[in-house]
This record gives structure tokens, sequence and C-alpha cells, in this order.
């Protein structure tokens, strides 16, 4: 057996400090902490020597130490609601976008549409000292969320509040679907089926008023066995479409209340050998990343989720003093994106 003793390890090098990255970019150590905190506007020769310092150096800031100095964690709080869901993932990477190069890094946990969930999932951000709070989608009320507020900077994304002091995000979602059922109307289809969202969910609501609406506009009666609920998911609108499709065609399109709503519909469509846009048109709600890609490529109402994020982000940053020199985002109006699954009628 060898009982040579093991060779010495290597020292490591020790890592490198604020006071290291001042003395390498030429400024004062204060400088540094300001540029790391993002609390002041600090000339861009300076901030650029100080990035650059911070590379060479690889210096990587004390986190825990910070936050013990100056009570906060440097952390933004993002309650989702499904992990998985395109929209949802649109709106968190907007916010991560936003943060990038801020000093302040996002918590994302989900929800799943469940109130007592979403608040013990708060609950959990709240633990761990978040500085601030951003809520996707949801179904805290309104007093849940003025309650929130009281204890961090609060955002809303995808919803409308009237909580004073919450900043909201939101697209109009009836204009949305008056939007896409417009659209087919002007195509020359009269007998327009719709897969509405869950009756729970003011969205689908919305979107279903903003359906009827184009039609009033037109002088269109709607029939109202053309309306089936779904489920926002591909499996609601596979169900859906196949119920309507049952009961009897008598329709040229849908208005799908989201786009994986239409990716479903339209796999039933093709398990059955109906062509689309040639034998049905379809029109979704989102403008999901995905629907640019399919075959056809998606006619679909575009929300700007990733902007909204983004928004939603900065607003948080410039109130807890962090976004100076960055530029407040805008988030443009919702609009129809015309592709290939819409047509005229035969």
């Amino acid at each position: 057996m060898d009982s040579s003793p093991l060779p010495p390890q290597a020292a490591r090098p020790e890592p490198a400090t604020v006071a290291d990255v001042a003395r390498l970019a030429g400024v004062s150590p204060a400088t540094v902490s300001r540029i790391l905190n993002g609390t002041a506007r600090v000339a861009d020769d300076k901030r650029r020597a100080v990035e650059a310092a911070i590379q060479k150096l690889k210096f990587r800031p004390n986190l825990s130490a910070r936050g013990l100095r100056s009570g906060s964690t440097h952390t933004i709080g993002v309650l989702t609601q499904e992990l998985e869901s395109p929209y949802f993932a649109s709106a968190a990477k907007g916010v991560d976008d936003a943060l990038t190069g801020s000093g302040y890094a996002p918590i994302v946990v989900p929800g799943h549409w469940n109130p007592q969930e979403e608040l013990e999932r708060v609950a959990l951000l709240t633990a761990r000292k978040v500085d601030a709070l951003i809520v996707l989608g949801g179904r805290l009320g309104d007093a849940q969320i003025a309650e929130l507020a009281q204890r961090q900077p609060v955002a809303v994304v995808g919803r409308r509040t009237s909580v004073p002091g919450v900043f909201s995000f939101c697209q109009d979602q009836v204009e949305g679907g008056r939007l896409a059922t417009e659209h087919l109307i002007a195509l020359g289809h009269r007998r327009i089926a719709h897969i509405a969202g869950p009756a729970n969910h003011v969205d689908a609501h919305e979107r279903q008023e903003g359906f009827m609406l184009a039609h009033r506009q037109a002088g269109l009666s709607v029939d109202p066995s053309l309306i089936v609920e779904g489920d926002f998911m591909e499996g609601g609108g596979i169900a859906a479409m196949n119920a309507l499709l049952d009961a009897g065609p008598g329709f040229t399109a849908a208005f799908c209340a989201n786009d994986q709503t239409l990716w479903g519909a339209q796999l039933a469509l093709h398990r059955r050998g109906l062509a689309v846009p040639a034998a049905m048109s379809l029109v979704g709600f989102d403008d999901l990343p995905q629907s640019q890609y399919m075959s056809p490529p998606v006619t679909t109402v575009r929300q700007h989720t990733f902007a909204m994020g983004r928004a939603a982000a900065w607003a948080l940053l410039a109130q807890l003093g962090a976004a100076a020199g960055r530029e407040a985002p805008t988030v443009p109006p919702i609009r129809l994106e015309v592709r290939e699954t819409s047509a005229p009628p035969k």
C-alpha cells in the first residue's frame, strides 16, 4: 500500500474585490459599487472601464453580503401560471431581458391558475425577501394584489387591475377578438365558429365579446351552436373542433381563442382530411413564436407578451431606483398578423 504523502494542492488565487476592480479601472470603489447596484447614473467611459475590469478579473460580487448591508436581495419574484406555456414563457423572457445587466435576477414560480397555490407561491417568494413582484395572469383578486403591494412593488401582466400604485400591462382582448372575426367576415365567411376559452377566464369572455361585436358591426347574426368552449390547450382545440364537425359542418371558418387551441383544431381537421385554409379557415390569438412556423403559418392576433414582460420589469427597476440609463420600453397595440390559415371560402 502506497503511503507516500499527497502532493500539495495549488493555492487558489484570492477572489478579486471591489477595490481591485476600482484600481484596474482607475475609478473609486464607490463608483464600482454604484455601477454594481445600479443606484446612480455613471459616465459611459467609467462604466465601460469598470465592466472591462470586472471581466478581466473575473470579479463576482458577494450578493449575500450586499443583501445584508442594503436589505436588498436583488431578486424579482415572478409568479407565472404554467411553466410549459409558450404565452407565459414569452412574458417571462421579457422580464429576464429587462433585468439583464441591472444586477437583479428573476425567481420564477408557477401558480397553475389556482388562487390558493398562487398565494402559497407568493408567500414562498416573500420568505426569500424578493425586492419586487411580477404577477403573470392568474386569479388573484384586486384585494389580494393590493395586500401584496403593501409589502413590495408589484406589477401585473396580461390583466387589468384598479389597485393604486400597482403597474398593469395588458392588451385589448375585445379588440383582438373583433379584429380576428372582422378579418374572416371581410374574406366572405358568414358562418364562423368560435372555440372559446374556459368560462372562468376573463380573457375568454372578452375575446368572445369581440367575436360577437364584429358580427353586430357587420349586421350578421351568430348561431349559438357554433360557439364551443375549449380550455386554451391543444387537446381542448381537438375536442372542440371534433364536436363542431360532428354536429354537422355548416361553417367555413373558426376563430380560436388562442393559438394552442388553433393548433389542436388544425390537427383535428387534418385527421378528417380537411385542408386549411382550402376547406376551413382558422384564426388564432396570441401569435406565439411557433405559429409563424406551422404548416401553414398561422393567421393570428398578436399580443406583445415579451414587450409587456420587459415593460413590467423596467417599471419595477425604476421604482427600485435601478433603471438609471435605461430607456423605458414601449408596448405596441394589439394587431392582426395575416398569414396562411385564412382565405376566402369556396
